[in-house]
């Protein structure tokens, strides 16, 4: 019975599912850990204020518990110990304080305290007791948070329109300099390689005159330009007037009191006195926020959306890429090419390169685009601005380009098994109909192969959205000042640095300053990735399915 029960087969097939099981649970668990660590960080967590044995107070919000092992392996009871963050960094020098359970003799948590977020030196925690503008006591108490709330709103509006004066204006005035200068680099080159012969020393008399001509209007813009910045300089020292004046003054433990400049506020608020539904409206516009705004703090705080951005725009330019290269060449290989030796040994080296690190693509990246084609293209087109580097340097362009090449086996690979899987009847079948070679293949094979095709476009952008290693050769920074992307022509500007997520999450892991204030953001930022990962990928899926759907059903007709 024993020997029958191993012949039928039954133990593979439990083993085989218990596996499946084991697989499943363990992906769902670290998914699971990752969503949960990761949506926590946006709710707003209660403040507590802890008395000590030796009669001080201290103040934060609990971040962790851990059991101390009692010294020496002896048989005492081991002992806990509470992390804290403390805030007010710019008081105590720290953000977070681990307090051993034993000393604390009371807990509380006073609905007064506040909670301050500021654009720097992280949140600060207190009881809110002057407001201050000008220098004159303008609140006091609960009458601040009453007032608060409209100045905050204007320091906003206020920070906004210095951003815009700042990054747009400015921005926009240094590019219309450059591209000027640039000019007249330009026309001292085809003028003879000298200024002096735009001032009338040329030979040539007529080409000198309409140099001189055109030198003039570059030099004017230039002025013009100038001009300009020096009013937008005006108006950013108006804002920045405007901004300063109003001072909060926060009330810390310990009877020390600490002064919060009201244009550094993003927003206060008191976790302790929050009902359940103002709890909900603050995880959803902490969560906008995270999403839609720009990080702060060494990345630590604030959002993610320039990393969410880059990401999503480097997987769309590498799909455009690699799949009509993909398809082609597996279409070539499989229905074109001739069956031999050099054919063989191309399919054996395709097998291969899916197999190669990544690391290995990022410095062929690096060497053949960026200092081969950028270079040459910078020769080319942009002599004048050299040695600054246009397109000889990192950007999106080439990281999309190595990543595209990283993909292109998986790509070639899963298309060749959907053409494959095409049955050899229906090729024989649009033959016998009078179809040629050609419109067989892209009528017929290539339409049918399409699952397939999606299959290696999917298991391609799985792969591609979460490496790292090649972009960081390539083109990915810590921070990018601007996006590839914005409303100047134009408009698209594939040369510029960008942000990744899994960078981002690399940053935040192994490069962060501070890493325990980095940790929730980690956390948070690592589950972004996963759901960019799982939309695009269910996206990809559904479209497979849909027309895997439409063959299936088109087929008996």
């Amino acid at each position: 019975m024993n020997r029958g029960f191993w012949r039928s087969g039954d133990p593979l097939v439990w083993t085989a599912a218990g596996a499946l099981a084991l697989c499943l649970i363990m992906l769902f668990g670290l998914v699971g850990l990752v969503a949960f660590r990761g949506l926590a960080y946006f709710w707003p967590a209660e403040l507590v204020q802890l008395e000590l044995a030796d009669g001080s107070l201290v103040v934060g919000q609990v971040t962790g518990r851990e059991r101390i092992p009692a010294p020496g392996g002896t048989g005492a009871a081991a002992r806990g110990r509470i992390q804290l963050k403390v805030g007010n960094r710019d008081v105590y020098g720290l953000d977070f304080r681990w307090i051993e359970e034993d000393l604390i003799t009371g807990w509380s948590a006073p609905p007064e305290l506040a909670v301050v977020e500021r654009l720097e030196q992280g949140d600060a925690y207190g009881v809110p007791v002057r407001l201050l503008q000008d220098g004159e006591v303008a609140a006091q108490g609960d009458e601040i948070l009453e007032r608060l709330p409209a100045m905050l709103a204007e320091a906003a509006a206020l920070r906004r329109e210095l951003r815009r004066l700042e990054r747009d204006v400015v921005g926009d005035i240094n590019r219309r300099i450059e591209a000027a200068r640039l000019a007249l680099v330009r026309l001292e080159r085809q003028a003879g390689g000298g200024a002096a012969s735009l001032q009338g020393v040329d030979p040539h008399q007529e080409a000198a005159a309409r140099g001189q001509e055109a030198a003039a209007r570059h030099r004017e813009a230039i002025a013009r330009a100038q001009a300009q910045y020096e009013q937008v300089l005006q108006e950013i020292a108006a804002l920045r007037r405007q901004l300063s004046g109003r001072t909060l003054v926060l009330a810390l433990a310990g009877g020390s009191e600490l002064s919060v400049d009201v244009a550094s506020i993003v927003r206060i608020y008191r976790p302790n006195a929050m009902s359940p539904g103002e709890k909900l409206g603050f995880y959803a516009a902490k969560l906008w926020e995270f999403l839609s705004s720009e990080p702060r703090e060494s990345n630590t705080e604030g959002g993610i959306f320039p990393a969410l951005f880059g990401t999503v725009l480097l997987v769309l330019i590498m799909t455009v890429a690699v799949v009509p290269i993909g398809v082609l060449a597996a279409v070539y290989l499989k229905e074109y090419a001739r069956d031999g030796w050099f054919t063989r040994a191309l399919w054996i080296a395709i097998r291969n390169l899916a197999g190669v690190p990544s690391i290995v693509f990022g410095i062929f990246g690096l060497g053949f685009f960026i200092y081969g084609v950028g270079g040459s293209i910078d020769r080319a087109f942009f002599p004048e601005r050299l040695p600054a580097p246009t397109f000889g340097t990192g950007g999106i362009l080439w990281a999309s380009l190595t990543l595209a090449l990283l993909t292109l086996p998986v790509v070639i690979v899963a298309t060749e098994e959907g053409l494959a899987a095409v049955p050899r009847a229906a090729r024989e079948a649009s033959y016998a109909l009078g179809a040629t070679r050609f419109e067989t293949v892209w009528k017929v094979v290539v339409p049918g192969a399409m699952p397939g095709i999606l299959t290696g476009v999917i298991l391609g952008i799985a792969r591609a959205t979460g490496e790292v290693a090649p972009l960081m050769m390539t083109g990915v920074v810590k921070l990018a000042s601007e996006l590839p992307v914005d409303g100047l022509f134009p408009f698209i500007h594939l040369e510029r640095k960008f942000m990744h997520l899994g960078f981002f999450i690399y940053d935040l892991g192994f490069q962060s300053p501070n890493v325990e204030a980095a940790r929730p953001m980690l956390f948070a930022t690592a589950f972004t990735l996963l759901a960019v990962v799982l939309v695009l990928n269910g996206a990809g899926i559904g479209l497979r399915n849909r027309i895997r759907a439409r063959i299936e059903k088109a087929g008996p007709g």
